[in-house]
């Protein structure tokens, strides 16, 4: 089937998934779906365009019907993974289970990464990644680090370095370093299968993977959306996911 000029000009259609919690507007107090401004933000001035995947009841069938019209994933922040999924119980700082959205965003990854999908996880995304691929969290830092360096509470972002690996592809998209913009208590502990560590803070704390064998996999346990200079790694996802679009067309 052929193709018109404008299907090889369109701009990427990227996924990202919500949050569903109670959301307040007006005279309505309802549960919602909702997602930062600065996340959508961040995709559209790469060259993107933007979906939004709020959770949602999933199967094979489902995941593989959303990624169909997607041209890339990004698995945003949120709420902690349920400790259970990595063989722990719950430390007692940890957010109440948002079951939901584990569920959906578990099977969507799993599909993304089968069909090769451009994916970049930010902050829960790459623990999502990474306990999806057998790995475990340190369910909360400070205990490890003796200090919250990585979550200073209230909404305040904390800047940190995170000190790239070379040969990585996060390497190739930042350099040798970039000052990640933080907000997190927990952390990667042992690796998911498949996973190359991409880059470390300056106490050794996992800031960011590759998944191994992606034409594009990348996650970073900061909030780049933050932070202009971490545009480059929006862009990196866009470039990929314009290669699959155009891939796609093409087998079309």
């Amino acid at each position: 089937m052929a193709s018109n000029d404008s299907d090889r000009h369109r701009r990427p259609v990227i996924g990202l998934t919500t949050y569903l919690e109670q959301a307040q507007t007006g005279v309505w107090d309802v549960p919602a779906a909702f997602l930062p401004k600065v996340y959508f933000e961040a995709v559209t001035r790469a060259g993107g365009t933007v979906v939004l995947l709020p959770p949602q009841p999933v199967d094979e069938s489902v995941a593989d019907s959303i990624l169909d019209g997607l041209d890339g994933l990004i698995i945003t922040g949120g709420k902690d993974v349920e400790s259970s999924r990595y063989g722990q119980t719950p430390h007692p700082t940890n957010d109440v289970p948002r079951t939901d959205r584990d569920d959906f965003e578990f099977a969507l990854l799993e599909r993304a990464i089968a069909r090769d999908i451009p994916f970049f996880g930010i902050c829960r995304g790459m623990q999502v990644l990474n306990v999806l691929r057998g790995g475990t969290l340190i369910q909360h830092l400070p205990e490890v680090i003796g200090s919250e360096r990585y979550n200073a509470g209230g909404g305040v972002f904390t800047p940190n370095p995170a000190i790239t690996v070379p040969g990585t592809r996060l390497a190739e998209l930042v350099g040798n370093e970039v000052t990640a913009q933080s907000y997190h208590h927990q952390a990667l502990d042992a690796v998911g299968e498949g996973l190359t560590v991409s880059a470390r803070g300056d106490d050794g704390i996992i800031q960011a993977v590759d998944i191994d064998g992606m034409s594009f996999g990348v996650a970073v346990q900061w909030h780049p959306e933050m932070s202009p200079e971490d545009l480059r790694i929006f862009a990196g996802l866009v470039d990929a996911a314009a290669e699959y679009a155009e891939s796609r067309r093409v087998r079309v």
